[in-house]
């Protein structure tokens, strides 16, 4: 489904020049669930950018469903983001002056194919009902808990049915217990069948998913699998 070549990133500034990824090669398959864990600085969010073209890589190849990314231009590149990626962040960055409902819209706003707003508000009904927050939608994110939070967001990132979910540290500021729930919501929805590529540290969290691949300076090191996909 996601294949990488060879896929190397240097950041480069006046004075400095940092390789974020030396030649990674990794393959997502269709339905698995992916954890990236590795020390802080290894490279995982900048893979992760790449995996969901939010960045392209200096050298190596990038395919997704078969197409060759770099060969596609911005704007083709953005409607694909758009129509195959769900994006879920450590910090929520929902709207704070938008309640619940407006902000799972948003994404849906972007698409060419554009929805009109009844089936939009349909389609982010359903996303917030299947995250269980239903009942909040007319909420205003600072009347919701941070487990809360991070569910509008993940409602947001299936708003649009993605192929795949991209989670950076997803429960990296929930306590335990919200963390297990946001977690437990990422299972489920990878057993109905969607993707799901996760940063994390935790390794509880990582023991529950399919496959774990770990990163060192940039560099892949080991693949573990741990459940069947």
């Amino acid at each position: 489904m996601i294949r990488l070549h060879k896929v190397s990133k240097t950041y480069r500034t006046d004075k400095v020049e940092t390789l974020a990824l030396k030649d990674i090669d990794l393959h997502v398959r269709e339905g698995e669930f992916v954890a990236l864990m590795g020390p802080s600085g290894c490279g995982k969010s900048t893979l992760l950018n790449i995996i969901g073209l939010l960045d392209r890589p200096g050298s190596g190849s990038v395919e997704v469903g078969g197409a060759a990314v770099e060969r596609i231009g911005e704007r083709r590149l953005a409607a694909l983001r758009n129509r195959s990626f769900g994006f879920i962040f450590q910090s929520f960055h929902l709207i704070p002056d938008l309640r619940v409902i407006d902000n799972v819209e948003l994404p849906l706003l972007y698409r060419k194919d554009g929805a009109g707003s009844a089936e939009r508000r349909r389609l982010a009904r359903a996303a917030l009902e299947k995250v269980g927050l239903g009942a909040r939608m007319d909420h205003y994110p600072n009347q919701l808990s941070g487990g809360q939070q991070q569910r509008v967001a993940i409602a947001r990132a299936i708003v649009g049915q993605p192929q795949v979910l991209l989670a950076d540290e997803p429960t990296g500021n929930l306590d335990s217990r919200m963390g297990a729930e946001v977690m437990d919501i990422l299972l489920g929805l990878n057993r109905e069948g969607t993707t799901v590529v996760m940063v994390t540290h935790d390794e509880q969290e990582a023991r529950r998913v399919n496959r774990i691949v770990r990163v060192f300076d940039g560099q892949l090191v080991d693949t573990e699998h741990v459940h069947a996909a």
